[in-house]
């Protein structure tokens, strides 16, 4: 039995929330939950559970060379003890990084079992326990078998080498570049047990918009300090490159993929990382898209590229990550370019590229439809990209949790090989081989102390990395586990029952207000030029590009609204699988999520509830603007059990949060109604901005860095 030991003195205790979810309660145990440890006391896996045991009882648990009833056992397959237990074939079908976690009856004893072919498997199945302990799931019956849904779980990070971060809204990069090799900062380590705690393996360090200076001498030295920080944790990392780096670092003439010397010099260039970094990863690529260099620059293909990148790294067992992510100005749908460029290439490309694509076809947008690339794509490893950092969802000031947004990604049904070929399963090889399987997300991370700038953000580096190991999660589990770690076990009062069930109720909601308040129905891309942050669907720039003007997206007129991706317009629905594109193509078929997505609706359409298009989209608004009022006092019914610090910045960032739905909800209903020549309807909150006023605001973020 454990009882939680609070005294007044700390319940109050401000914290900054740079511990994440690696907390523990203060614990008193009366009957110990484990008589002792038995295993190598050295090792990774045991120093990373004596160090939680620690914090909840104050001691560590005791090594011991005899097992005793209670004890706690871990170990690999070679270990004496583990061999008795007859679990060797188990393990054998879960990979190194697979393992198991069993009550085990033997000679009248009850031991817990961690078992794994490999120090990596116990170390995840150590955090598998440790979490059993922290969510109050543990029980003298387990009976746990895990291996991850994919190999490669992976950040993306987009942060440059002078420590600014691209689309980052928690402070500066957390890789300190200038101060490197010769300074390590303690932060390394405590970002590799963070992303090892929920089975993330992989960091790619730097910006897909990367410099040619990434490659050099002077840079690959300090990557490999970084790399000596993340290795003990089973984490590897990778770089994102510019495909022109033979010319412009290394003076060749040209970059061509099929140039000898250019051959030569990625050869070159992958043995010299390699000497110093021998687990280097491989590399991510952007190419030919938004004006970065490309194969296509010497009139060559993506395979082209990828595949001379690919026959570098392949001696050492390091791979390609190519990104699918492209387009050009003079495409009539920008949706589009994507799957016209790449399935022509299926089947191209070597067994060490995985074609990298985002989880629609545009952006990374509130909501949009899977990008049709999965399912099209059947001869070619792809891995889905998701963006944890929330570029176009309030960014560091929205209280969002993704995993609602995942789900509904990695649960779409493509139809691709009939009913059932949903995206989880194409991405994992159950339905087209694949030799590599990986998930990428774009990192939210940066040197604030709560590491992500928002508390709730915190949330979103957890779920993903749960997503990665185990796509199968739902997001109830998630949040209930994210919250119970993060606010029910800190050093204050634990989260009563009703007020956990209604913070999880809020994030499990929170996407789909923001998507009722930013862009409902399958609206998209309306926001302020360059900063992603408000909206501005009115947005003309001189002499800007047509597809990053909202304008190209919404196609407003005194008829209607929405893009016409329907066989009657750009035909974007015939890149889909037919079930998917008769669903998509028929008005009265399409699910009105993403109705103007595919279709230019008239305002006086009947939508399925009997109200007007017009309507329907001024109540979703304002519902939108409702549900964040909501959280707001959701949240501060939550002040009791939260220390006060972490409690009076998230409720900052609720009032923001609430001022913008606001500023969304008129922005964009004021606008359109100079289209729809039609009243709001009268029963919901008024405007409380002139639209001349709100086109007057321009906010000057630099993207938060």
């Amino acid at each position: 039995m454990c009882v939680v030991i609070v005294s007044v003195a700390i319940q109050f205790r401000a914290e900054d929330g740079s511990r994440l979810w690696l907390r523990f309660n203060k614990v008193k145990c009366d009957n110990s939950l484990f008589s002792g440890v038995y295993g190598k006391v050295n090792s990774l896996p045991i120093q990373e559970f004596q160090l939680a045991w620690k914090e909840m009882s104050g001691n560590e648990l005791k090594n011991t060379i005899e097992l005793t009833d209670k004890s706690l056992i871990i170990g690999t397959i070679n270990n004496k003890v583990i061999k008795t237990f007859g679990l060797s074939n188990e393990l054998k079908l879960l990979g190194s990084e697979g393992y198991i976690i069993r009550t085990v009856q033997k000679n009248k004893k009850q031991f817990t079992v961690i078992a794994s072919l490999s120090e990596t498997g116990l170390l995840y199945g150590t955090y598998h326990l440790l979490r059993l302990i922290q969510t109050h799931k543990f029980t003298y019956s387990l009976h746990i078998v895990e291996k991850p849904s994919y190999a490669i779980r992976i950040l993306d990070h987009w942060d440059n080498p002078d420590g600014t971060v691209e689309r980052g809204y928690a402070g500066r990069s957390i890789w300190k570049w200038d101060e490197l090799p010769a300074v390590i900062s303690p932060r390394y380590k405590e970002y590799a047990r963070a992303n090892a705690s929920i089975g993330i393996n992989a960091t790619v360090l730097n910006n897909v918009n990367a410099s040619p200076k990434i490659l050099s001498k002077d840079i690959i030295l300090k990557v490999t300090a970084i790399a000596g920080e993340l290795r003990p944790y089973n984490i590897k990392v990778y770089l994102a490159i510019n495909f022109s780096s033979p010319k412009e670092l290394g003076g060749l003439s040209t970059s061509d993929p099929l140039n000898p010397e250019v051959q030569k010099w990625w050869k070159k260039k992958a043995a010299e990382i390699y000497k110093m970094i021998p687990d280097f990863g491989g590399f991510l690529v952007k190419a030919n898209s938004e004006g970065l260099p490309g194969p296509q620059d010497f009139g060559r293909t993506h395979a082209d590229g990828a595949n001379m990148l690919a026959d570098a790294l392949k001696p050492y067992g390091g791979i390609v990550m190519w990104r699918a992510f492209v387009y050009n100005p003079d495409e009539k749908d920008r949706a589009k370019q994507a799957y016209q460029e790449f399935v022509p290439l299926d089947g191209q490309f070597r067994d060490n590229v995985i074609v990298q694509v985002k989880n629609g076809p545009i952006d990374f947008q509130p909501r949009e439809p899977f990008s049709p690339l999965f399912g099209a794509m059947r001869k070619t490893a792809i891995m889905p990209e998701l963006q944890i950092t929330q570029e176009y969802l309030g960014q560091g000031n929205h209280l969002v949790f993704l995993a609602t947004m995942w789900k509904e990604f990695l649960d779409t049904d493509t139809h691709a090989q009939g009913n059932g070929t949903t995206i989880a399963k194409l991405s994992t090889g159950q339905v087209y081989p694949q030799k590599i399987t990986a998930i990428a997300g774009v990192a939210n991370i940066g040197d604030d102390a709560n590491w992500c700038g928002h508390h709730f953000a915190q949330a979103n580096w957890y779920a993903f990395g749960r997503l990665a190991w185990n796509n199968l999660l739902t997001s109830d589990e998630i949040a209930n586990e994210w919250i119970t770690m993060t606010f029910s076990n800190s050093t204050h009062e634990p989260l009563s029952n009703d007020c956990q069930i209604q913070i999880e109720k809020v994030m499990l909601e929170s996407h789909e207000a923001v998507v009722s308040y930013m862009m409902p129905m399958g609206l998209h891309h309306l926001f302020a030029w360059e900063h992603h942050y408000g909206p501005e669907p009115w947005c003309a720039v001189p002499g800007a590009r047509p597809d990053w003007l909202p304008s190209y997206y919404h196609k407003a007129d005194s008829v209607g609204l929405g893009f016409n991706r329907s066989t009657t317009g750009s035909k974007a629905v015939s890149q889909y699988a037919p079930q998917v594109k008769e669903q998509y193509d028929d008005l009265k078929k399409c699910p009105e999520n993403l109705l103007l997505w595919f279709h230019h609706v008239p305002w006086d359409y009947p939508m399925r509830n009997g109200r007007t298009l017009w309507d329907e989209l001024c109540y979703t608004y304002d519902s939108g603007v409702m549900q964040v009022r909501d959280f707001q006092k959701t949240w501060d019914k939550a002040e009791p059990y939260i220390d006060a610090q972490r409690f009076s910045e998230i409720q900052s960032k609720l009032r923001i949060q609430a001022r913008d739905a606001v500023w969304w909800k008129d922005a964009c209903l004021l606008y359109f109604q100079t289209y729809s020549k039609r009243q709001i309807p009268y029963d919901i909150e008024r405007p409380v901005y002139d639209l001349d006023d709100l086109k007057k605001i321009k906010l000057d973020l630099k993207h938060h860095n």
